[in-house]
This record gives structure tokens, sequence and C-alpha cells, in this order.
């Protein structure tokens, strides 16, 4: 059985953000957002959220490309002189596996995060991390941690295959085999820790490597493409430019448009793939 979430991350960013998501998921195809909790619109996202029961909605947490949930002094060895995240994730990455005494700054700014959201009333979907950054054996051990004390049930593994991806755009030949082929030992380790600790995950997802692209032609195409088991398509849609769009090349009006575009939606009508959520995978225990 084929099985498909479709997501938006970056709810709360900012107005257009926002306004995708509810259009795509009221005349489209989205069914799932991701949250920023500590972003310029975030509560303006939470309201649209309270009047969309059927949207489900998960805790994107930021650690990266951002600013911290609590005050900067709070978590002086994740952020920079201006109170923000780094936005090296190579370099983040390495302090935050080496530095000393900085996971307990990285569990109090995930805690505060899982805390806010739980402040907003909705149900919690899922969780993921802001550039895939759960994806460092620290910082899920840290979600996983955190986000039990908050009722969390499912996480993305954000593992892209080389031979769906590849058949459904015939670009990037060269980054989606050299990504999909260094990640897949992590990712199956990732995926084993992940169910060994309870939680739901995904097999697979698409829009990694076509990230700020992800138009109606591409979309359809995955669609057709995707492999037996769970698949999450996951995009950044806006209804208009905004200011603190990265990057600056992104399509965010293109990817939603795609999302509500008519022959994409007869497309997984049409298909044999079955339209599902995180909490309903969290609930079979998948």
């Amino acid at each position: 059985m084929r099985r498909l979430i479709v997501t938006a991350d970056d709810f709360g960013l900012a107005i257009p953000v926002n306004e995708a998501v509810e259009q795509a998921h009221v005349h489209g195809i989205l069914s799932t957002a991701s949250l920023m909790v500590a972003a310029p619109q975030t509560a303006d996202a939470v309201a649209r959220a309270r009047r969309l029961p059927n949207l489900r909605v998960g805790l994107h947490v930021v650690l990266v490309n951002g600013r911290p949930a609590l005050p900067p002094s709070r978590v002086p060895d994740l952020v920079d002189a201006n109170g923000r995240f780094s936005t090296d994730l190579f370099g983040a990455g390495v302090r935050y596996f080496f530095k000393p005494g900085i996971r307990a700054q990285l569990e109090a700014e995930i805690r505060e995060q899982f805390r806010l959201f739980a402040q907003t009333g909705l149900a919690l979907d899922h969780a993921n991390a802001q550039n895939h950054m759960h994806v460092h054996p620290t910082i899920l051990s840290l979600m996983m941690k955190v986000g039990r004390d908050f009722g969390l049930r499912a996480i993305r593994v954000p593992y892209e295959p080389f031979g769906p991806a590849w058949r459904a755009t015939r670009t990037h030949f060269r980054a989606r085999f050299m990504q999909s082929a260094s990640l897949a030992p992590w990712m199956a380790l990732m995926k084993r820790r992940v169910h060994a600790a309870g939680f739901a995950a995904n097999d697979y997802v698409f829009g990694m490597i076509d990230t700020g692209h992800m138009d109606a032609a591409l979309v359809d195409k995955y669609i057709d493409a995707l492999p037996p088991g769970v698949s999450e398509i996951y995009s950044h849609p806006a209804t208009a430019r905004f200011d603190s769009a990265n990057p600056p090349d992104a399509d965010y009006a293109g990817e939603f448009a795609a999302l509500t575009d008519p022959r994409v939606i007869e497309r997984l009508r049409d298909s044999d793939v079955r339209p599902v959520t995180f909490s309903e995978l969290a609930e079979r225990g998948v």
C-alpha cells in the first residue's frame, strides 16, 4: 500500500506562509503543518489552526537559522552576538556534539519549544527540525526525551530514496545519488532508534533536493512515483514573497499553487495512494 502525508513546514514564519497553509488545507491536498513556536507570526498561525480541526499540526524545532524561544542569555553557546542561531549547519552540528555543557542548553531550548507548543492547546501530531537538524544524534535523543514528556508520538525521518526521486524528476542525478547513498545508513539507524523508542515515523520524504521548487508538475510526478510504504511530501508554500524568505530564489508561490492545483488534486484522488497523517501512523504503531 502507498500512503502519503502532505506537509508544509515553517508554519508561523510569515503571514503569506500561514495563508498558504490554510488555503492549501481547505482547497487542496495539504493535511499537515509544522509550526515554529517562536516565529514572527506564530500567534496568527495558531489562530488559523484552531479553526481548522482537520489540519494536523506538529512542532518544527528550530536550532539553526532562527531565534531561540528562550532568552539568548539562557543559551549563550547556541547563539551569536545578535542572539540568533548559527546558519552554519555543519559547524553547529560539531559544536552540539563536542562542546562541553552545550547539551543542557539544547535540552532547555527544545523543552521550551515543546512547552510553547503545548500552550497553544493544539494536538501534537509530530515533530521535526529546521534543516532536518534532528538527524544529529544528540538533537534526536533530546527531541525524543523531551517530546515524550509532551505526548509526542511521531517523528519525521528525512530520507529521500534515489530511485523514486530520479524517476519522478530526471534532474540532479549526482546530488540525488550522493545524498541518498550517504544518508541511507544514517537514516536506517535513525528509523530504528525512533521505532525502538516507541515513536511512529514515515518511510520516505520527497522535497529535499527540490526544496523551493516543488511546483505542480513535479508534485504530480512524485505522486505517480511514490514507492510502497509511507511517504511524506513536504514543501514551503506561501501566497506571496515575504521579507525573511530563504533561500531567495525559492518559488514559494509555486509550491502553494502545486498544493491547490486541480490536476494534482485529481491525480491524488484517482490514484491508489491513500492520504494519511502522522497521528494515524501513531495510532497504528507504524
